[in-house]
């Protein structure tokens, strides 16, 4: 079995990385990161401390881990047609919401309502993983995804990411990718 590697938090505030595996037994952590441990995905675990008062989750998480906001990916959750969606798209881009309507063979598309987001995910606003969902609902990945090696989505929680790789992101979500960001 392979070594996972553990590091602490550190008292400065900075951002620290586990790399997992996948494999072995199972370990405490959020839906997300159970999922891809299930899923015997390898996967890295970044933490840092979130400031409240930050006006965006996605910057702050690609600040704190001194990541390029292209690789760093914010979950969005809208409605298409009257179905909840998940949009994956890279913090330094916004939702195209007729491009995602398209995607998923909608016509119309708007952000859901963060109540119903976060009871129908699990998660909270800030924290939402397109992974480990309490209901698995339809994900769109913007096709940007595929041109860096990792990328950093949610893992569930203000203050935790993790690194892993577009192809695993895509079929452990069942996504389909489209180009849905734009500048």
């Amino acid at each position: 079995m392979a070594k996972k590697s553990k590091k602490h938090r550190r008292d400065d505030g900075a951002h620290e990385a586990r790399p997992h595996t996948g494999g072995g037994g199972r370990r405490a952590g959020t839906p997300a990161t159970v999922a891809l441990t299930t899923a015997g995905v390898p996967f890295t675990v970044h933490s840092y401390d979130h400031d409240p008062a930050h006006p965006s989750y996605g910057e702050e998480a690609a600040e704190a881990m001194g990541v390029s906001p292209d690789r760093v990916f914010k979950t969005l959750v809208a409605d298409v047609d009257g179905a909840l969606t998940v949009a994956v798209v890279p913090v330094a881009g916004q939702l195209d919401l007729k491009a995602l309507a398209a995607a998923v063979g909608g016509k119309r598309a708007s952000m859901a309502d963060p109540t119903l987001a976060e009871r129908t995910t699990g998660y909270v606003r800030g924290g939402i993983s397109p992974l480990g969902q309490r209901k698995k609902l339809p994900t769109v990945v913007d096709e940007s995804a595929t041109a860096h090696p990792t990328i950093c989505v949610s893992a569930g929680r203000r203050g935790l990411e993790v690194e892993l790789t577009p192809t695993a992101l895509t079929t452990l979500t069942a996504a389909t990718l489209s180009p849905i960001a734009r500048p």
